[in-house]
């Protein structure tokens, strides 16, 4: 399974950003797909994913009410909508698999996100 990103770059505060993962491969065994983010010199964090089911979504609390994760049409495809960025939002977003086989999850190459003040 291969994950690819797209979609980063450099924004100003208070812009906007819409990431786009699609996998690639043996989808069919992919769980869930969500997005990760990780800054300089932090531990990476998740910071949208659907619940089990895919009947609703989760975030982290900094990001609650700017960010929001979208599937598209195809089982494969995912996206984070980032509105309203803040420049503490400036890390590589990751995508992320779970998958039902082994290796039980797959990572992107990362896209990386700025937010200049």
């Amino acid at each position: 399974v291969q994950l690819v990103e797209s979609g980063g770059g450099l924004v100003q505060a208070g812009g906007s950003l819409r990431l786009s993962c699609t996998a690639s491969g043996s989808t069919f065994w992919i769980n869930t797909m969500d997005w990760y983010r990780q800054a300089p010199g932090k531990q990476r964090e998740l910071v949208a994913t659907f619940t089990r089911g895919g009947s609703s979504t989760n975030y982290a609390d900094s990001v609650k009410g700017r960010f929001t994760i979208t599937r598209g049409n195809a089982k494969n495809t995912i996206y984070l909508q980032m509105n309203s960025l803040k420049p503490e939002d400036t890390a590589v977003y990751y995508c992320h698999a779970e998958y039902r086989l082994s290796p039980s999850e797959y990572w992107g190459q990362g896209t990386q996100v700025t937010v200049s003040s």
